[in-house]
């Protein structure tokens, strides 16, 4: 099963709520508060969302964290990309030295099956995800996908 970080999973729930008042300056404990996260947590994904980009934050007595974009533009790509790293399912999909195959034939297909991928989660905004129920519009179709049993 392909899975996000815990890290990752609780960044998407204390930005959520940062994006129910985009303007609003957070600091880290209201955040903890808020999203039912523990502070240590919490002040480890702020420093890196920060660090990539994803906040802006302000020193100082009124200091605290914002978002560096507005919901609308902020991908839940940018969000995996800012905990996990670089996008891709297999590990050849990032580097192409990486592979120990040699003779692999198949790294041009993990490329496509990758950028699917990311182009998938690039259409998803944090805007979208603070609403209560994602619109239908960003719902991905999974009708065309065949589905094969599970080998036993």
């Amino acid at each position: 099963m392909l899975r996000i970080g815990k890290l990752t999973d609780y960044a998407i729930i204390v930005l959520g709520h940062m994006a129910k008042q985009p303007e609003r300056t957070y600091t880290a404990s209201d955040l903890a508060s808020t999203a039912s996260v523990a502070m240590p947590t919490v002040s480890k994904i702020l420093k890196a969302l920060t660090r990539t980009g994803v906040l802006k934050s302000t020193r100082g007595a009124k200091g605290g964290y914002q978002l560096a974009l507005p919901p609308e533009r902020t991908t839940v790509a940018r969000i995996i990309y800012a905990m996990e790293g670089p996008i891709a399912l297999t590990e050849c999909g990032l580097e192409h030295d990486v592979c120990e195959q040699a003779s692999c034939h198949i790294r041009g297909n993990w490329a496509v099956i990758n950028r699917a991928i990311r182009s998938s989660l690039e259409s998803v905004t944090l805007a979208d995800m603070a609403r209560p129920q994602a619109p239908e519009e960003i719902r991905i179709s999974a009708h065309h996908i065949p589905i094969y049993p599970r080998p036993e």
